[in-house]
């Protein structure tokens, strides 16, 4: 039987994608190739990880995003990375929680998507 061996890609809609694509360039320093962002497993920190998880359809997880969507990008200083997309305008969502796994901080970027920045111990 064949199986997953992972993520490959994050697909979505954007209202102007080319905006959208600048705003995370600017803020979080994404490298586009083209119209999309190449993440290597070279890049991922030693404790980093991609997670699956379907949610269920009640969820507020998302919230205060309306979309049926969340996605977290991994970040090497979440504190910075919180900063500098406040400075870019996002609005910051709720406090940053520590685990013993990494800190997790949320925002909802230009297009109201909500995105949730892990930074791994």
């Amino acid at each position: 039987m064949a199986t997953v061996l992972g993520v490959g890609g994050l697909f979505f809609k954007s209202r102007d994608p080319e905006a959208l694509g600048a705003w995370y360039q600017r803020w979080l320093g994404l490298q586009f190739e083209g119209q999309a962002v190449n993440f290597t497993p070279t890049r991922m920190p030693p404790a980093g990880q991609t997670v699956w998880a379907p949610f269920p359809a009640a969820t507020s997880y998302f919230q205060p995003s309306s979309k049926e969507f969340m996605f977290n990008l991994v970040v090497d200083n979440l504190d910075e990375a919180l900063a500098q997309v406040r400075e870019g305008g996002a609005e910051i969502v709720g406090a940053v929680e520590d685990y013993d796994y990494g800190r997790f901080g949320w925002f909802l970027d230009p297009e109201q998507n909500k995105v949730e920045l892990w930074e791994p111990r």
